[in-house]
């Protein structure tokens, strides 16, 4: 029992994914997973949400596939997702009725920051999304 020892030396976990319908729901459960495995079973529905939201990004206007990164630390996890394409989303504002168009917003909202990276010319034309969630100090036994 008893909260899980958070690693001195971060923890990377990787995953690629094709660009199809199906990888958003793989990659959330991926990094629920992660944050359950971490002992932050309290964070993880907020960031496969986040996830979720990025790697369906790629899927609708990225290219190649999707690549992901989580790293653990002791005190924060960063979630990667990567993708060939360029272009850097642009947060726009939806409208009430829409269901598109919401994902930045959501994962700046949920996540402690956030952030955007041009791959550097030696590795690619692409970009990295990238959001951090910051591992609470309560992870000591608190008096009951």
């Amino acid at each position: 029992m008893g909260a899980h020892a958070h690693p001195e030396h971060p923890h990377r976990y990787t995953l690629s994914a094709p660009a199809l319908p199906t990888s958003p729901r793989l990659c959330r459960d991926f990094v629920r997973g992660i944050f359950a495995a971490s002992g932050l079973s309290q964070l993880a529905d907020a960031a496969a949400l986040c996830t979720s939201e990025l790697v369906t990004n790629v899927h609708r206007h990225g290219k190649g596939d999707v690549r992901m990164a989580a790293t653990v630390q002791h005190d924060r996890v960063r979630v990667t997702v990567h993708d060939d394409s360029p272009e850097l989303p642009s947060p726009r504002r939806a409208a009430n009725d829409e269901t598109n168009g919401r994902g930045l917003f959501l994962v700046t909202a949920l996540s402690d920051v956030c952030g955007m990276t041009p791959d550097e010319p030696t590795e690619g034309t692409g970009k990295a999304v990238w959001f951090e969630f910051n591992v609470p100090p309560t992870h000591k036994k608190s008096p009951a």
